[in-house]
């Protein structure tokens, strides 16, 4: 091998993913090798020419712009380039232009797509996707300081520790440990556990107003088991929480029940105006359904809002979620007001998107009604109460359920046992079809009611779970139909007929493949988070699925969201029905590359997955 050949074999040798190469296959890829020397200001590479070469940068340096000339990349010494257009057999998405006198290696694009499927240099490529995507995700996160509540956590928010009391300290001494320490409220503490609240409103309204003597206890008029919220919790979901429910202070609590803290509504309204709680604020003091309808009927305006500020799409989902469970909260109290007190307590859940919180616009009604075994779920007061609920939310902008998943349908009305058998039909002889059109109800979320209900239903669905081995193999199968629509090359394949012809479906491919695959992997632990991205932070730490596929996979399905919800904001301002469908044309080049980038993770997640369940033996 002469002096030149051995130079460049040693320079391959020290840059990934050549230097990963046995001797034998580096000096096959020599062979196809050439080299070519490059003025500064020389186009390497026309934006949509043909190019069937990859470029390994041997001295010098390239920049790398996009169709609007934006700068993507600085490229030096050791850098690949022409990957995209090699891999996909397609004009390049890029313009790369010589920015310094440079040495270019050459390989040819059959050599290249050999190397290509070798596993070690496929995934070195797909992780510099995987970097591309992060910085994408990372671009799109919110900047506007009217919505910064949407990026604090209540622990940022944790100041002084809290101020505490136990159970037997009398109301006199209580009252003025709050008044010495400045405070409104008052956490009760026992064996250094929460207990219990005590507010300014309660020592007027429990004790002054009642007469009751100061010398008694607290524990007599505390709020005993009061809810509390994890620390890492996000601010805007706690603020829509205690708006929902018309209290004023959350306790903070580890998982063991330590006290850590206590936010008020007043510390969370202090981070910035927020739409979102004020639309739920609004339509909490609606005293008709009527009223109801018309006010959450501005959410498609406030959707556009946020998009446009750049919040990030799981925000938003749970933005609209939360709108749409204060809608249901109040729709449900106005409805009772007409149809008088329950025959038996219930609880009503959402199921699906809104379940998982993450509604997008026109996303379908998905609810059901768990009755307690005490009465009668048939009883036509619960038909009533639905029916008042279904025809409210759809005149709000959430249809109708095409598959009929709505408590207006008699089959998901139902006792706790009932629907205790109901889960476990599914779970001990799943029936391929039949599951699909029931995985929704493995997102159920309680809304309204009597929350403990679902608590008892849903301990029991995530005991069983794990061990139903054949139902777990069904929703890896279901997980596995759901196709990225990336095509052999890595090109984007478009729908090719029908009302949606020549659009990417987000949907179908990309958003609901990552539902399911999440779903999965938590219903293999019994893991309880309903959230997609919670799901996957929840597999990760449970071991399921490994830190860097997680994080993987959290951007592909942010990324995906985001461009459709961006999509469906851009209906909204045309008066058009939101939907799943975007036309190429409305990306720019570098989105296109994003969405290839996150499909390919999607793929990337479900082969891995086919490894795992022998699907071909069910």
């Amino acid at each position: 091998m002469n002096a030149e050949l051995t130079a460049v074999r040693d320079f391959l040798g020290s840059h990934p993913p050549y230097d990963a190469l046995e001797p034998a296959a580096l000096s096959a890829l020599l062979a196809t090798m050439s080299t070519v020397y490059v003025r500064r200001g020389t186009e390497v590479i026309g934006l949509g020419a043909a190019n069937d070469t990859a470029y390994v940068i041997r001295a010098g340096a390239v920049e790398i712009r996009d169709t609007a000339d934006g700068l993507v990349e600085r490229a030096e010494e050791g850098t690949t380039f022409g990957v995209s257009s090699v891999r996909a057999r397609a004009g390049s998405n890029y313009r790369i232009v010589a920015i310094e006198d440079s040495l270019l290696l050459t390989i040819p694009g059959d050599a290249f797509r050999t190397l290509l499927a070798r596993p070690e240099v496929g995934r070195f490529f797909d992780l510099q996707s995987s970097a591309r995507l992060r910085a994408a995700v990372l671009a799109t996160r919110v900047s506007d300081s009217r919505h910064a509540i949407f990026g604090v956590t209540v622990r940022d928010m944790l100041g002084r520790e809290p101020v505490t009391t136990s159970p037997t300290t009398p109301i006199r001494e209580v009252a003025q440990v709050m008044a010495r320490h400045g405070v409104s409220a008052i956490l009760v503490i026992q064996a250094g556990r929460l207990v219990g609240i005590v507010t300014d409103r309660d020592l007027r309204r429990r004790v002054v107003a009642e007469g009751v003597g100061v010398e008694r206890p607290v524990v007599e008029i505390m709020t005993a088991d009061p809810i509390s919220v994890d620390p890492d919790s996000p601010a805007f979901s706690v603020l829509l929480e205690m708006t929902s429910r018309g209290v004023h202070h959350l306790p903070v609590t580890d998982p063991d029940g330590k006290p850590l803290g206590l936010v008020s509504a007043g510390d969370l309204l202090r981070l910035g105006q927020s739409s979102p709680v004020q639309l739920a604020a609004d339509i909490a003091r609606q005293q008709t359904i009527d009223g109801v309808v018309t006010v959450a009927s501005g959410l498609p305006r406030l959707v556009e809002q946020l998009v446009t500020s750049d919040v990030s799409a799981d925000d938003i989902g749970r933005a609209t979620s939360a709108v749409a469970d204060a809608a249901i909260r109040r729709i449900v109290t106005l409805a009772e007001l007409g149809l008088g007190p329950a025959p038996a307590p219930y609880c009503v859940v959402a199921m699906g998107s809104l379940g998982r919180l993450e509604a997008g616009l026109g996303a379908d009604q998905d609810t059901a009604i768990l009755v307690d075994d005490s009465g009668d779920a048939a009883d036509a007061w619960y038909g009533q109460l639905a029916a008042a609920l279904t025809d409210a939310m759809e005149r709000i902008g959430f249809p109708r359920c095409p598959g009929d998943a709505m408590a207006t349908n008699p089959r998901w009305r139902q006792t706790v046992a009932g629907w205790r058998q109901t889960f476990r039909a599914w779970m001990d002889e799943p029936e391929p079809t039949a599951l699909m059109e029931a995985q929704i109800f493995f997102d159920m979320r309680p809304i309204t009611g009597d929350v403990s209900l679902y608590a008892t239903l849903s301990a029991d669905i995530l005991a069983i779970a794990p061990r139903s081995a054949r139902f777990l193999a069904h929703l890896a199968a279901s997980a596995l139909s759901r196709t990225p629509p990336l095509g052999f090359f890595r090109n984007l394949v478009l729908d090719r007929d029908g009302a949606h012809r020549h659009t990417l479906d987000l949907k179908h491919g990309g958003i609901a493949a990552v539902v399911q695959l999440s779903r999965l992997y938590c219903l293999t632990k019994g893991l309880a988070p309903h959230n997609t991205q919670a799901r996957i932070t929840a597999a990760r730490n449970a071991g399921v699925i490994g830190q860097e596929s997680a994080e993987n996979l959290s951007d592909a399905y942010e990324f995906i969201c985001y461009q459709r919800v961006r999509h469906q904001a851009r209906q909204i301002r045309e008066g058009l029905v939101p939907d799943s469908h975007v036309d190429p044309d409305e990306l720019s080049d570098l989105d296109k590359k994003h969405l290839r980038d996150a499909f390919g993770v999607v793929k990337t997640m479900q082969n891995a997955l086919s490894v795992t369940y022998q699907i071909g033996f069910l």
